[in-house]
């Protein structure tokens, strides 16, 4: 199944490309290319405002300064997910609290998020784990209830659909997205922010652009960093976003096939598939025999892993190093809560099939083959 790297950049990619090159200007404060992407996005997800940055971190980094956390605030966030999450909380001198999941698909558990809420939290970051809609229409509630900032990650969840019809990204105050090379459309790196409120809008803007009020000669409004996306990124960013409507369909279509096809195996908890983007198709194995299929899965040459990470961040090896030089405030005594779920869904019952726009039934068939297979042995 090497073949089917899912990529779909082309001629379109390549023009795109050209189209900047020729024009002399490869940055975005002064060319048209970045602007055009954030109108036609703005547009696609019915926002009044897309910030274009650098990668899918940056576009997180973007939201927490957004949520506008004082140093020793909280951010409750999930376990399982890329350290791009959590990197921007600890850049804002924030602290990660770590709510435990919902073991049927690993996005956060909005119980367990209300029985962190404290003092100091500040915001509730959820994701939308492999494409899957998180419940965040809960969490909003949460988040409205007590004062909240909820940003949304949704860098594996490009046009994932809420209950009702909305965009993922759309319920909470920020949405993020990633244009990273194995996301569903990419510029090889990128990210956008998604809002319809012009304050927090304004925040992200400066602060991608080292706070330059652009409107006002060089004059610095804040801090700020060069979080800018270049021309020839949001070109080629232009040329994907024309087909991610094809790129979801087609996704959608082979997951379906494979979802008909182990509808009846046993030992296995198969995703929902409302609303789903399917960036990898994820399996719940209750028996906890997720590594042992993982491996099987991957000898016959289908791309399975178990686990996602090597472990869910809330034990990663981080919290023992070194983050800021040898001061450890605001982290002085920070030790993770546990989250059981997790770990166990890391540890045993959590195992992800890559998946793209460039699957086949054929490849359907092997996958759906070789898991029989697996649960027909004695």
């Amino acid at each position: 199944m090497a073949e089917a790297d899912g990529r779909t950049l082309g001629d379109e990619e390549i023009a795109a490309a050209e189209r900047v090159i020729r024009s002399g200007m490869l940055n975005s404060v002064w060319g048209t290319e970045a602007r055009a992407f954030e109108a036609e996005l703005a547009r696609m997800y019915g926002v009044r405002h897309a910030i274009t940055c650098s990668s899918g971190t940056a576009a997180l980094h973007l939201s927490v300064v957004a949520a506008a956390p004082d140093p020793g605030d909280e951010i409750i966030t999930t376990p399982i997910t890329d350290f791009g999450t959590v990197a921007p909380i600890l850049a804002q001198n924030a602290i990660p609290v770590f709510a435990d999941v919902d073991p049927s698909d690993g996005n956060l558990d909005p119980a367990a998020v209300a029985a962190l809420i404290g003092p100091r939290t500040r915001a509730i970051m959820a994701v939308h784990l492999f494409g899957a809609p998180a419940r965040v229409r809960e969490l909003r509630d949460l988040a409205d209830e007590h004062g909240l900032v909820l940003i949304e990650d949704c860098a594996q969840a490009w046009l994932t659909e809420l209950p009702g019809g909305a965009l993922a990204g759309t319920a909470g105050q920020v949405g993020c997205l990633s244009l990273q090379q194995w996301k569903h459309i990419t510029c090889g790196d990128g990210g956008v922010t998604i809002t319809d409120d012009d304050e927090l809008a304004r925040r992200m803007r400066l602060f991608s652009d080292k706070g330059w009020d652009r409107a006002a000669g060089r004059s610095h409004a804040g801090f700020g960093l060069n979080y800018r996306m270049t021309e020839l990124q949001a070109a080629v960013a232009r040329a994907q976003l024309a087909k991610l409507p094809g790129v979801l369909a087609a996704r959608r279509h082979t997951a379906a096939l494979l979802l008909d096809a182990l509808k009846d195996l046993p030992g296995v908890r198969l995703p929902s598939p409302g609303g789903h983007a399917w960036w990898l198709f994820p399996i719940v194995c209750p028996g906890g025999d997720a590594p042992e299929l993982a491996a099987h899965l991957a000898a016959a040459g289908i791309p399975a892993r178990a686990g996602y990470l090597a472990e869910p961040l809330n034990r990663a090896p981080v919290w023992e190093a070194d983050i800021y030089g040898t001061s450890r405030y605001p982290l002085d005594g920070y030790e993770p809560s546990p989250c059981p779920e997790a770990e166990r869904m890391v540890d045993r019952t959590l195992l992800v099939i890559d998946w793209n726009e460039r699957y086949t039934p054929a490849h359907v068939e092997l996958i759906a083959q070789e898991m029989m297979k697996f649960r027909a042995r004695p």
